[in-house]
């Protein structure tokens, strides 16, 4: 980060996600994402913007319009979300609230999730990772079951 808050997103995704075609490309040529606070985790999440759409589509398809409590979780979830464009550069704004409820100084760590890109302070990215062997023991289960329901 900057020190005006500006993130600089690294070379290898902004080509994903201009050869993916997952990214929007504004007619200034900037890239736009969706940006906000992860559910579970303390860090941000960057959704390239068709990404973003799916996801909503498929969150709204569960939510029945009609339950109060589905709606306050459509509002909270869309309530807490800020579209960031990437300049020439290659950096984008995070707005201060989203720095901190990462808890972001300066240091951090981009990491590829898929079809999203997670970014963490790398204090709370080091805190929240899992130990060699609750990793490997954890890795071992998952891909015993799929290996397990292959043969069967």
């Amino acid at each position: 980060m900057d020190a005006k808050g500006r993130a600089f997103l690294p070379a290898v995704f902004r080509k994903m996600l201009l050869s993916d075609g997952n990214g929007t490309v504004n007619a200034d040529h900037s890239l736009r994402l969706v940006l906000r606070k992860d559910v579970f985790q303390p860090c941000l999440v960057l959704y390239p913007e068709s990404v973003w759409n799916e996801q909503m589509d498929a969150l709204r398809q569960r939510l029945n319009r009609w339950n109060k409590q589905h709606q306050q979780v459509f509002r909270q979830f869309v309530s807490e979300v800020e579209v960031v464009t990437l300049d020439g550069n290659g950096r984008f704004l995070v707005p201060k609230r989203y720095l901190r409820m990462a808890d972001i100084e300066q240091d951090v760590k981009f990491v590829g999730m898929g079809d999203t890109i997670e970014i963490w302070s790398c204090q709370q990215a080091e805190a929240n990772q899992m130990g060699p062997e609750e990793f490997g023991e954890t890795l071992e289960e998952l891909m015993g079951e799929e290996n397990s329901e292959i043969k069967e």
